[in-house]
């Protein structure tokens, strides 16, 4: 006798990626709030300015690079997460370049890096090349026009990632991943704009299996690239 499908498997089975929001299940289960931060007040503890230039303009975080560091602007916060979901929403002014940074232990562990005109998921190397390689795991061709604010989520379980920019969505994995996190946003070039920032515990989404499939073929269709395998 043949089985049916469970309605809500079924369910995710049928519905397209660009079509999930963020309050649809991807990788992770969303826990309590750990952080929430409107982002319309001065940087502050425990946020903390490694490079360029932050401050407050027309109520939200106003980021730009400094020529002089040579680096892009860079606020970080120094708590370090296990299992999470981290969300916000940025505008571009002007700037060429932000990122979602995650760090771990040994350095850089991953980013959401986002261009007018590209988002990228990766791995980051933690060694700058020498020893740990950068793995991209998609290019997402994207417009972000000057002046429109869209949102970014990156979801962090175990040894997986899950990256979104408004409904552009991609996932891969690494052993790295398992460690604790770090935090942090950078800018390059002149300038980025912050608000509703906000990091919660995650859980393992039961249904990930069918969710990674679909992120899966859409992520390899907008990067004329292959997805990663589990």
């Amino acid at each position: 006798m043949k089985k049916s499908i469970p309605l809500f498997l079924a369910a995710l089975l049928l519905m397209p990626v660009t079509g999930w929001a963020a309050d649809k299940p991807l990788l992770a289960i969303v826990g309590k709030m750990i952080y929430e931060n409107k982002l319309d007040t001065p940087l502050a503890a425990p946020w903390k300015v490694a490079k360029g230039k932050w401050e407050i303009a027309d109520g939200v975080w106003r980021a730009a690079e400094l020529p002089e560091d040579k680096h892009p602007a860079v606020a970080r916060m120094p708590d370090k997460f296990s299992d999470f979901v981290v969300e916000y929403e940025f505008k571009f002014d002007g700037a060429k370049l932000t990122t979602l940074s995650i760090n771990g232990p040994k350095g850089h562990m991953a980013r959401i890096m986002i261009a007018p005109n590209l988002v990228t998921v990766q791995k980051d190397s933690s060694s700058h090349g020498a020893t740990d390689k950068a793995v991209v795991f998609a290019h997402l061709p994207a417009q972000f026009a000057v002046g429109t604010w869209h949102k970014v989520r990156m979801e962090m379980v175990g040894d997986t990632m899950v990256g979104q920019v408004d409904n552009l969505t991609a996932w891969g994995h690494d052993d790295s991943f398992k460690a604790e996190r770090t935090v942090g946003l950078t800018v390059g070039g002149q300038s980025v704009e912050f608000r509703n920032f906000k990091i919660s515990e995650a859980t393992l989404n039961p249904a990930w299996s069918a969710v990674q499939t679909e992120i899966s073929a859409e992520q390899q269709q907008a990067s004329g690239s292959a997805a990663p395998h589990p």
